[in-house]
């Protein structure tokens, strides 16, 4: 038995788990996936990364702040654009009136939760099924290979909809009625991401890095996403349907077309031809991509005997910056349920 279980290696389960082994808890974060970082997402493709998530930072607040600073020193981060142009039908490109610096990795974003994980015990490719209680009065998750893993207590850091199908036939008995309400509560947009690579000799080439669709009906963002790494090389560019566009084809079994709708209407829109003509293109699609309507809470606790505690970015919203606030909040909640480790004030960045 362990004392803590985390569902979910994304950046919330990664900063909690963390938090939570560095007080001395023993901790086990079980990962559907076969990588860390969740919707901070990364695939490697010909011969290069892109970024099909999460594309870059913009710290706000103290703690992205601390991170984002952190990983620059360990050469993690760098600088990428301090602009994200515009795009609207009227006025077609324009700057922004505001600068400010966007991070990226040049090794893939899923480099930032990689550096999270130093010292946590992750199983990867392995989904919980099923959770209930044994009679020894513990938590009991069943992954999909029929193992059994119990935990004293129990951190669920994933989507909200997923937790609520995860947790809901516990029943309210258990956990509350409020509890269960308001993971039902929350919704999050959906977004079909297109990762597509192009002859070395495409032109033009734009000026911008990244730009933003205002009220476009099928693409909200895109990319140049081969310009975020430290070696030459043929482009490559990452687009970002609309929440509207996505949708649209939440069902739609092969997503090849929905990919070239969305290149086609970019080449035409930017005055950029050639993209319509990818050499290689991959899709993706984000179920659960941004929380339309997250709790006001920065973390969500059962009302159960035996701890169990919800966080994420849809706790709080605010993407990078408030999943990590969460996991915080979540690892704070555990321990004063268990044993009362932590120690006040205690920066969790200084152990890296």
């Amino acid at each position: 038995m362990t004392d803590i279980a985390v569902i979910g290696a994304g950046i919330s389960g990664l900063v909690c788990a963390q938090r939570l082994r560095q007080a001395g808890y023993g901790v086990l974060v079980v990962e559907k996936s076969r990588g860390v970082g969740g919707r901070v997402a990364t695939r490697r493709l010909q011969g290069t990364w892109a970024d099909h998530g999460a594309c870059y930072l913009k710290p706000k607040g103290k703690l992205l702040s601390n991170f984002v600073e952190l990983l620059q020193k360990r050469q993690v981060l760098k600088v990428w654009t301090d602009t994200v142009y515009e795009f609207s039908t009227a006025e077609g490109i324009s700057q922004p009136a505001n600068f400010s610096p966007h991070y990226v990795a040049p090794e893939g974003m899923s480099s930032i939760a990689k550096f999270l994980t130093p010292g946590l015990e992750i199983l990867f490719n392995q989904r919980v099924i099923k959770i209930n209680l044994t009679k020894e009065n513990a938590w009991c998750l069943t992954l999909d290979n029929n193992e059994q893993l119990n935990a004293k207590a129990l951190i669920v850091a994933i989507p909200a909809p997923q937790a609520e199908d995860l947790l809901a036939p516990l029943g309210k008995n258990l956990l509350g009625a409020e509890f269960l309400d308001s993971l039902h509560s929350v919704e999050f947009y959906p977004c079909i991401s297109v990762m597509a690579g192009f002859s070395p000799n495409s032109q033009p080439l734009p000026h911008w890095k990244a730009l933003t669709f205002n009220d476009h009906a099928n693409l909200a963002w895109i990319g140049f996403d081969s310009s975020k790494r430290s070696q030459s090389q043929p482009p490559h560019f990452v687009l970002q349907s609309s929440a509207k566009f996505a949708q649209q084809h939440l069902e739609t079994q092969d997503l090849q077309p929905v990919a070239n709708d969305m290149l086609q209407t970019a080449a035409a829109n930017l005055a950029l031809p050639w993209l319509e003509n990818p050499q290689w293109m991959q899709v993706h699609r984000w179920r659960y991509a941004f929380p339309r309507t997250p709790l006001d809470v920065a973390c969500l606790s059962a009302n159960s005997e035996l701890p169990l505690v919800c966080c994420g970015d849809w706790c709080g919203g605010n993407l990078v910056e408030g999943a990590m606030v969460s996991g915080l909040a979540a690892a704070a909640e555990i321990d004063q349920q268990l044993q009362h480790l932590f120690m006040e004030d205690v920066d969790f960045l200084r152990f890296f």
